[in-house]
């Protein structure tokens, strides 16, 4: 294993700044390098450490597991780790799994006519880009809805996690239920800094981070440390207690007479250095454990032959020939330990949803037409009629269970409301006997942020199913635009499959006398 977390480090740095001679099979010279460096080298060992260790736990348990990468400028690691499994040559096959294919592995990164420096949508296995910040862990829940066999491995970053929309996401384990949804075991990776600035996170007393992370709901696991294989050995034990108690949760919740409470769902917090395994110090300055790493810590290797040689001084480090043949290929026993055909998570089938997507079964929507049999003859309001429609595609589809609503709280309001005809809110926090459509179970999501409402939709569309996000009036100014009650009864709808994405609104005068 720490024979595959090296080659994929190897194969990272080579992507940030080679274009040739990717085997140092010659010493390294000005015009192997690229003439512009971009990338993003400080998160990526982590993004490494973490894949190797997910492939064991998949190869042990026999788990479909989706990676979602939060750090999503760590796109090196993606692309190596997929390129080692095999998955990423199946798609692309003139980049092969040899000493050319590396090559022009390395050369497409971050250059004209390449590939982007992040995890970008043709990265094989990724639903989530991580280009906006925040929306990692509610992509992640909204993979894990209705699936219940799925494990959602979620990488957050600390910077990351400074953010509005991931620290509401935090609070989507209040809406997941182990009975009829997969898991999501967050991996918060406290690397210490962003691009120039420590993070708050990685700064804050243990204690106080353990209790933060209590108060959402979560049973949180440290793994902590720099020395490699004292790192491997915490890492693998602790992925596998958690997995236990995962699989204990769904196993309980999903035998007859569970009470239906919201589980303690495990999380691991892990703490490695910035720029693990990389220059300790450029130009006499910190790169190592510190924000210097975050891009490209060694600038001028094409121009200054002394940072060229702390390159390659970097790059033989990990010892390449222990890990390609002479043709460039990984050696077998370590391409032994990839999950096999679609356990890669560079080919799970719900990271292409479009593989798994199956049409809705819509009703005859001219069946719900009010018919005026003169002009302003009859008052109806759009909406209402939408929510008709909307509960007869909920019943229609209860079986496939491929379909949510999901909006803040305005589902009423939106006057969709008949769709709680045959269907409720799901909500695994405490129910009073008076709360109105409130179930463990149920095909509308309700929270008042609407970063969350449209982060679930999106990963639930990405895995391939369906779902429509009912907005917030526009009369509570959505976009910050006054607008009179008048528009109360249309609202704003949007309506998304996984095949599109319409948008509609309605912009109303005042009838009314005021402003």
């Amino acid at each position: 294993m720490d024979r595959y977390w090296r080659a994929a480090n190897y194969l990272s740095v080579g992507q940030i700044y080679l274009m040739d001679n990717p085997l140092l099979r010659e010493p390294l010279r000005a015009e192997h390098v690229k003439p512009r460096l971009l990338g993003h080298w400080g998160t990526t060992p982590g993004l490494n450490f973490i894949y190797v260790h997910l492939n064991r736990l998949i190869r042990k348990r026999d788990l479909d597991v989706l990676y979602v990468c939060g750090p999503g400028h760590g796109g090196p690691a993606m692309v190596a780790n997929t390129w080692l499994e095999g998955s990423y040559s199946e798609i692309y096959p003139d980049i092969g799994r040899d000493a050319e294919g590396m090559r022009k592995l390395f050369k497409q990164f971050s250059f004209p006519g390449g590939v982007p420096s992040h995890v970008a949508p043709e990265t094989p296995g990724s639903i989530h880009e991580g280009g906006e910040l925040g929306y990692a862990l509610v992509h992640a829940f909204g993979a894990a809805f209705d699936n219940p066999d799925l494990i959602v491995a979620c990488v957050v970053g600390d910077g990351e996690a400074e953010t509005g929309p991931l620290a509401a996401a935090w609070h989507s384990n209040k809406f997941l239920n182990p009975r009829v949804d997969g898991a999501v075991l967050p991996i918060l990776h406290l690397n210490g800094y962003k691009i120039a600035n420590p993070t708050l996170l990685a700064r804050m007393d243990v204690g106080e981070l353990k209790s933060l992370f209590t108060g959402y709901g979560y049973d949180p696991f440290f793994v902590e440390g720099s020395d490699p294989m004292a790192m491997h050995g915490l890492m693998a034990a602790t992925l596998d207690e958690a997995m236990d108690r995962i699989r204990d949760i769904q196993t309980g919740a999903r035998k007859e007479g569970w009470a239906g409470d919201r589980p303690r769902w495990p999380m691991i917090i892990l703490r490695s250095p910035k720029g693990w395994t990389g220059p300790k110090e450029v130009d006499g300055e910190k790169v190592e454990d510190f924000w210097r790493s975050h891009q490209v810590p060694v600038s001028n290797a094409r121009g200054n032959a002394a940072h060229r040689q702390i390159l390659e001084e970097w790059m033989r480090s990990y010892r390449p020939e222990e890990l390609f043949d002479a043709e460039g290929r990984l050696l077998p026993e370590i391409a032994a330990l990839a999950p096999k055909r679609e356990k890669r998570m560079g080919a799970l089938p719900h990271a292409n949803g479009g593989l798994l997507k199956k049409d809705l079964v819509l009703p005859d929507w001219k069946s719900f037409a009010i018919e005026v049999p003169e002009p302003g003859g009859r008052i109806a309001e759009a909406t209402r009629l939408m929510g008709a429609y909307l509960r007869d595609v909920i019943s229609l589809n209860g079986e496939a269970r491929n379909f949510r609503l999901m909006g803040p709280d305005e589902t009423s309001s939106n006057r969709l409301d008949a769709v709680f005809d045959v269907t409720d809110r799901v909500w695994m926090e405490g129910i009073e006997p008076y709360d109105v459509h409130l179930a463990r179970e149920g095909r509308v999501m309700e929270v008042l942020s609407e970063h969350l409402c449209q982060g679930w939709l999106e990963g639930y569309l990405l895995t391939g199913r369906h779902g429509l996000f009912s907005s917030l009036h526009p009369h509570r100014g959505l976009h910050g635009q006054p607008a009179c009650e008048m528009a109360e009864d249309l609202g704003g709808i949007a309506l998304a499959q996984a095949d599109r994405l319409v948008e509609l609104s309605v912009d109303l005068p005042c009838l009314a006398p005021g402003p």
